[in-house]
């Protein structure tokens, strides 16, 4: 990291410090004369994927800016709270205000607690960003080891957050909305739920929670069950900066763009990560999209400042992982359109592969930093053609691919 860029030829603006804004920050300094500013409201990048282990006292989910960031790029911890793009200007919540020539919007996704269900946002803890899993690590220090705990969400997120509890010889309850692990495909599923029967967490599918008391939640059908803990995992959200700021939004508030990342609105806007609605059709949020659409982002910033025509998002997934504990995981592969096939393996070896991806994660953004443009992803996915397949949304979101 460094201070310089401020009289660079042109100005990029980087909004958020997450897999793909810190990515593009770096990969942006193929070209000398741009200065790049990665803004993000904490002074530490967070490893989202890590912080079910990071609240469970298993492991470590932040990292120094200082081993991600490359020479040249000016980190400003703040919060960006409006995009002028009249003024071209990012105004701060500290009452900066920082000129641009394009900017990079990679602010990533939220947890999303329905306000549907009452006393959800009050006694629910979530799970989705650094600042609540603090709290819920907290917590889980609190608790006896026999307290009931509730996992609501039973998507790759729910299910990791209960297996880590779960290794611990926490009593866990997992609750799905529909069906465990909707982005596994059958077989992968009766792995998961063979481990998570082994290890004490009992499954409830297809169950609907209706509110969330201290020290229980009720569900649909009247049942009342014991929590001391609830923990909520069950859907996210993008924060409203785009929005805020004029731009076209999709439902759930991500920055609508063409093929190229591009804003509809404004060609000096361009998107990566979870806030990214290509064409209206969003790729599945996770951390495996967000380093491609990272550097798909630089790079069509660095062709508009070349003069040259921006290429597409080209993105073909192969499958997702999930940590089962410390010990255990599964890997399933799915086709380039997202759609999972009966192949999966588990045990010791998931773990193993889990480890490795996470750490992979990592080790891309700082490759990038010591070689801008060396960022490599596999393509050939259905875009721009038909969408990605979408069944894992169902109780998940923004972290199903995981790594």
């Amino acid at each position: 990291m460094s201070t310089t860029g401020h009289h660079a030829a042109h100005k990029v603006v980087v909004i958020g410090g997450g897999y793909a804004g810190t990515l593009a920050a770096n990969r942006l300094r193929t070209r000398p004369d741009i200065g790049v500013t990665l803004v993000n409201p904490r002074p530490e990048f967070v490893d989202r994927i890590r912080l079910h282990q990071f609240a469970a006292g298993t492991g470590q989910a932040t990292a120094d800016y200082g081993t991600l960031l490359g020479d040249g790029v000016r980190l400003v911890v703040d919060s960006a709270e409006r995009i002028d793009t009249a003024a071209r200007t990012v105004r701060l919540a500290s009452g900066r205000a920082l000129g641009y020539d394009y900017v990079v919007y990679a602010v990533g996704s939220t947890c999303a607690i329905p306000a549907s269900v009452p006393g959800a946002a009050e006694f629910a803890v979530p799970i989705a960003e650094l600042e609540p899993a603090r709290r819920l690590r907290a917590r889980l220090r609190e608790l006896p080891p026999d307290a009931p705990i509730t996992v609501v969400g039973g998507g790759l997120t729910g299910v990791e957050t209960a297996a880590e509890l779960a290794g611990q010889g926490r009593g866990v309850t997992l609750v799905c909305g529909h069906t465990l692990a909707p982005s596994l495909s059958a077989p992968g599923r009766r792995s998961l739920a063979t481990w998570l029967s082994r290890h004490g967490v009992v499954v409830l599918e297809a169950a609907a929670v209706n509110e969330v008391r201290p020290d229980a939640v009720v569900f649909a059908d009247g049942v009342v069950r014991a929590s001391a803990l609830t923990i909520w995992a069950a859907g996210f959200g993008v924060p409203r900066l785009a929005a805020a700021s004029g731009l076209r939004t999709d439902a759930l508030g991500r920055l609508l763009t063409d093929e190229t990342l591009t804003s509809v609105d404004d060609d000096h806007v361009v998107a990566a990560g979870d806030a990214a609605a290509p064409s209206g059709r969003p790729l599945r949020m996770s951390c495996y999209a967000a380093g491609p659409l990272g550097a798909r982002a630089a790079d069509t910033v660095l062709s508009r400042i070349a003069g040259t025509a921006p290429a597409v998002i080209d993105l073909a997934f192969t499958g997702s992982c999930v940590s089962l504990g410390r010990r255990a995981g599964l890997r399933q592969f799915a086709r380039k359109d997202d759609t999972a096939t009966n192949v999966y393996f588990d045990g010791r070896m998931g773990a193993m592969y889990k480890e490795l991806t996470c750490k992979v994660a990592l080790w891309k953004i700082r490759r990038e930093a010591r070689r801008p443009g060396s960022m490599i992803w596999i393509k050939g996915g259905p875009r721009p053609g038909q969408p990605v397949a979408d069944g894992a949304r169902d109780d998940h979101g923004a972290r199903d691919a995981r790594c």
